[in-house]
């Protein structure tokens, strides 16, 4: 399975990139960028192993260095000197700053408040782009001495923010970087230009530069250069949950196959459980569940238990999965879990409309008769294969449309699993019910903990055979 890319080189998509030196088609230079940092970091990885198929050959001639210690002049250096061993030299820079300008600010502030709780390491080292691409230094900004940038000098400084919630994150990051005695390191516009002259001057044949980064200033010469000598591949967010599930499983799929691995049908149902098919968990998971089995072909559900911790998005799955199998015990510690993960109410209160609205259109599917291959007892490779392509035709649009079939086929297929526990008439009161809790969450002071308590109770405990 292949992703198709936004390119703004002249290569289409990876696939026409792979295609290209497949047939022994090398360009000197690549350039991958954007936010999604697994696929453009297998996106990389392919295509190393296309540059240089044989594993032992890579020991000797790959040279993978990170942007944070990246240097141009030994760079440039070794861009121009020809490999010591016979085939291909391939030089590899992953998260290079060298196509940042004040341009990207916003992004990396972006980056900076998103990373802080989970990965302060990679926050840490955003902080250090931005002090630099600012000019600011640790020692102006530590012990409150950034409160001294008023919203107008902030403005200026970071176009595009308003900087209304940086109380909320920077004297969180300053404090953070000087805790590990960090120190910005400005870059020099002749960094650029040397490594520009260097690809433009022409590189030895065989030699080829990979650069990863995420996020560039078009207008740089840099990256014209790199436009016009080789190719530049996109990778932007996947929007919609549906399209990001497809995407981790279908990069999950080619991590198994091309590892020789599988997973059971059961194994996957646990994965599902585990990550929600969470881009960044779901591979993570993968990666771990390989390592894990060794010498065996297939990965099994047990696997899954032993290897994957649980992640917000499982926990978020059980509490649906709770819900629509009208279990009270798990769906209640669930919703602890997740309240004392610090997951808002209102976000959680999304989460179970959705699965109710999922449930019901279940139900109208169900109903009109054009689920006659479908059975409760089938396997969910089988519902894949035999039942879901034919759901699309005649799902109607606009207000009418069944928003459950344009899901991933593993919600599809667990919602038409659980809709016979309930009857048409139980879900459309469910909704009515969620309209008012949310009302009263937004406009009263009563404890949201109570209000969703009470409607997993209201659901649960009326554990009937549904019509």
């Amino acid at each position: 399975m292949a992703f198709q890319d936004d390119d703004t080189g002249r290569g289409a998509s990876l696939d026409a990139v792979l295609s290209e030196l497949k047939r022994g088609k090398a360009v000197p230079c690549y350039l991958l960028y954007g936010e999604e940092e697994f696929r453009l970091r297998d996106a990389a990885d392919r295509i190393t192993a296309a540059l240089i198929p044989d594993p032992r050959d890579r020991e000797f001639n790959l040279f993978v260095t990170d942007g944070e210690r990246e240097e141009i002049g030994p760079l440039c250096e070794s861009l121009i000197t020809p490999p010591l061993l016979p085939g291909r030299k391939v030089l590899m820079v992953r998260n290079t700053r060298l196509f940042q300008s004040k341009d990207v600010l916003t992004q990396v502030v972006s980056r900076i408040r998103e990373r802080l709780e989970p990965d302060p390491d990679r926050a840490a080292a955003d902080f250090m782009q931005f002090l630099a691409l600012t000019g600011l230094s640790l020692d102006e900004l530590r012990d409150g001495g950034w409160r001294k940038i008023d919203d107008d000098a902030w403005r200026k400084m970071v176009p595009g923010d308003g900087g209304q919630d940086r109380e909320a994150w920077l004297p969180r990051a300053v404090e953070l970087c000087v805790g590990r005695g960090l120190a910005p390191t400005p870059q020099r516009a002749e960094e650029t230009d040397l490594l520009e002259q260097a690809l433009a001057g022409g590189m030895p044949e065989g030699n080829h530069l990979i650069l990863t980064a995420e996020a560039v200033d078009r207008r740089k010469k840099l990256f014209k250069t790199v436009s016009a000598l080789g190719r530049v591949l996109t990778f932007t967010k996947i929007k919609g949950e549906a399209r990001q599930q497809q995407a981790a499983m279908a990069m999950a799929a080619d991590l198994l196959e091309g590892r020789g691995k599988r997973l059971s049908a059961a194994a996957w149902t646990a994965l599902g459980r585990k990550t929600g098919f969470e881009l960044r968990e779901s591979i993570g998971a993968i990666e771990k569940l390989i390592t894990y089995a060794g010498e065996r072909g297939q990965i099994e559900a047990a696997d899954v238990e032993a290897v994957v911790g649980q992640t917000r998005e499982g926990t978020v799955f059980d509490l649906t999965a709770a819900l629509s199998g009208r279990n009270l015990t798990a769906a209640l510690h669930a919703l602890g879990e997740l309240l004392d993960q610090g997951v808002p109410p209102l976000m959680i209160m999304a989460m179970v409309t959705r699965e109710i609205r999922f449930l019901l259109h279940a139900k109208l599917l169900l109903a009109s008769g054009r689920l006659k291959a479908f059975s409760a007892n089938m396997e969910f490779g089988r519902f894949q294969k035999a039942v879901y392509p034919s759901l699309k035709p005649g799902a109607g649009d606009g207000e009418g449309q069944v928003d459950l079939v344009f899901q991933h086929p593993f919600v599809v297929f667990q919602a038409l699993k659980n809709a016979d526990r309930f009857t048409r008439a139980e879900l459309a009161g469910y909704l009515e019910m969620l309209v008012r809790i949310d009302l009263a969450l937004k406009s009263t002071g009563q404890d949201a903990r109570l209000l969703i308590e009470r409607f997993l109770l209201a659901v649960c405990s009326a554990n009937v055979k549904a019509s």
